[in-house]
């Protein structure tokens, strides 16, 4: 009886525990001046992200963003040269993988990180707190759902031909994941073949899957390979957009990960609690995003029924191998 007792109170003190350490690292934090972050994230995302961590804990924070493979090269170019400028890094999960075994990383164990499931947790990254899927979405004001795509292979029917955008493989990662991955819905020999079925569609090359989607919305190209978080985005502004419901959809991971030359390392520690907190996870969620916390869902039909298969992420000999493969197949 003495033990429950005692676990019994121990459990009703921890959220008092919590916050006093919170709050013990937040002072740590505000002698450091600041915390400078590298990432890949939408900047119109990402701010409401700063902007509740700045009010919350009076931290200004410095975002760098760019694309994940220029992310990539700076961080890892910054510790070669022993001038690291970043306190975190913030990329999909294949650059994140390659800074870790290079040494450019820290694991840091948050409080918060115990609030994602299991399967989301890297033993050295962290949380995998969101996931980016891929899929066919449509300008419904053009093609209107019953005559849109059901799956993957209605896209090569006669009717789509031209109509579809697809991110340049020799430009974006995830043009090239995306249909080295295509074996995990289809596989492998029937995938090969669909890709040179589709490639025989003749689809409008764009340069990444944002270009893709935004070929969709103004409706020049009425459907694209893109990632599903712009049917909410782009919906937001009025872009009349759906998304065809696959049993399964492809997809690829994020995580948010301390430098292991972190300048700042207390201003790092108290964002990355922040950041896996629910106020941060909503406002990924209201842009679109899949965040992998149970319960919080983007605003798009449907959400939380969907599957999804991981991508596979190629090294730099895939990578240029895998390119050279698709641009003869797509352009």
């Amino acid at each position: 009886m003495r033990i429950s007792i005692a676990l019994l109170c121990l459990y009703l003190c921890l959220p008092t525990l919590v916050a006093a350490q919170d709050a013990k690292l937040v002072a740590e934090a505000k002698k450091e001046g600041k915390v400078v972050i590298y990432g890949s994230m939408e900047t119109d995302i990402f701010d409401g992200i700063q902007q509740g961590f700045e009010k919350k804990t009076g931290i200004k924070v410095d975002y760098w963003r760019a694309a994940g493979a220029t992310v990539l090269e700076r961080a890892s170019t910054e510790r070669k040269a022993n001038k690291v400028g970043y306190d975190l890094v913030l990329n999909n999960a294949g650059p994140m993988e390659i800074l870790l075994a290079e040494g450019a990383l820290a694991k840091y164990d948050s409080p918060m990180a115990k609030n994602f499931p299991a399967e989301h947790q890297h033993p050295q990254l962290g949380p995998s707190y969101r996931t980016s899927i891929v899929g066919i979405v449509y300008n419904k004001s053009i093609i209107p759902p019953d005559k849109a795509p059901k799956s993957l292979e209605d896209l090569l029917k006669p009717e789509f031909r031209g109509k579809l955008a697809f991110p340049d493989p020799s430009r974006g990662a995830v043009a090239v994941m995306w249909p080295m991955s295509l074996y995990k819905l289809m596989g492998k020999d029937r995938a090969e073949k669909y890709l040179r079925d589709l490639g025989a569609t003749k689809p409008a090359i764009l340069e990444g899957v944002l270009p893709a989607a935004e070929r969709v919305t103004s409706g020049e190209t009425p459907i694209a390979i893109t990632y599903l978080k712009y049917v909410v985005s782009f919906g937001q502004k009025g872009a009349p957009l759906d998304y065809v419901r696959q049993d399964k959809f492809l997809s690829h991971s994020h995580a948010i990960t301390m430098s292991s030359r972190a300048a700042r390392p207390n201003a790092a520690k108290a964002f990355l609690d922040y950041f896996y907190s629910d106020d941060s996870l909503r406002v990924m969620a209201k842009f679109g995003e899949f965040v992998t916390r149970k319960g919080i869902h983007p605003p798009l039909p449907d959400a939380d029924k969907i599957n999804v298969v991981e991508m596979d992420e190629p090294d730099a000999n895939q990578m240029a191998e895998k390119r050279k493969e698709y641009r003869k197949i797509f352009q």
